[in-house]
């Protein structure tokens, strides 16, 4: 396993920003967990990509919600904090090939985050924005970096999912990544449409997610402030 996300920070059960690893998840149960989703796919003969979520409550109780068997839309948070391709293990597992990992070797380093950039405007509720990109420039930096298929002179459409890019950061500390995660928002231009971008500042400057006292209802209740 390349251990756990944290995907807290979501609207109507959509995630917004995921981070690893979680910031207030006991060790106990982090390996509790990690254990509990390895011996699931033994058990279903599962053999390639795949995440196993779970929900914790208040007292890191665990409990499973579902398997997404497939590359999620997170996997570059995964894949910062360990340095593994999780796209290009999945295709050689599906060519025939046995993983050449051991899990002794699967050590996570530094916290990373990443910030889903939708077509959407937040101080609209959340009204979809399709229409033409006339300029997007992307951040970099030290522990940068911004997936996208979009370039300047792409159209959005309102037919399909809302999502232009992910931006995802990666540092030795959380606060480190939540320093630098808000420096790359600030550089990130997308002229022509709205984007969570705002959403993405104001989330992060929040005292709760510093304190990483937050949970799946933080964003309704920022939003209600």
């Amino acid at each position: 396993h390349l251990w756990e996300r944290d995907c807290s920070t979501q609207r109507r059960h959509q995630k917004l920003l995921e981070e690893s690893p979680s910031p207030r998840l006991p060790q106990e149960t982090r390996e509790a967990m990690t254990s509990a989703a390895v011996r699931l796919a033994k058990a279903a003969g599962y053999y390639s990509a795949g995440t196993v979520e779970f929900i914790v409550d208040k007292d890191n109780n665990f409990y499973f919600i579902e398997v997404n068997a497939r590359i999620q839309v997170e996997h570059p948070v995964s894949e910062m904090v360990t340095g593994i391709d999780l796209l290009k293990q999945q295709i050689l597992v599906a060519a025939g090939e046995k993983l050449s990992l051991k899990q002794e070797d699967i050590v996570p380093r530094g916290h990373a985050i990443e910030c889903r950039i939708n077509a959407e405007d937040p101080s609209a509720n959340f009204r979809p924005c399709p229409g033409k990109i006339e300029q997007i420039i992307a951040p970099g930096g030290f522990g940068v970096r911004f997936d996208s298929h979009v370039t300047a002179g792409y159209v959005v459409s309102p037919y399909y999912d809302s999502l232009i890019g992910k931006l995802i950061v990666h540092q030795p500390t959380r606060e480190a990544a939540i320093e630098t995660m808000t420096r790359a928002l600030r550089e990130l231009q997308v002229k022509g449409i709205a984007t969570t971008v705002p959403l993405h500042l104001d989330l992060l400057s929040h005292s709760a997610f510093h304190e990483a006292t937050i949970d799946t209802k933080f964003v309704e209740r920022l939003l209600a402030e």
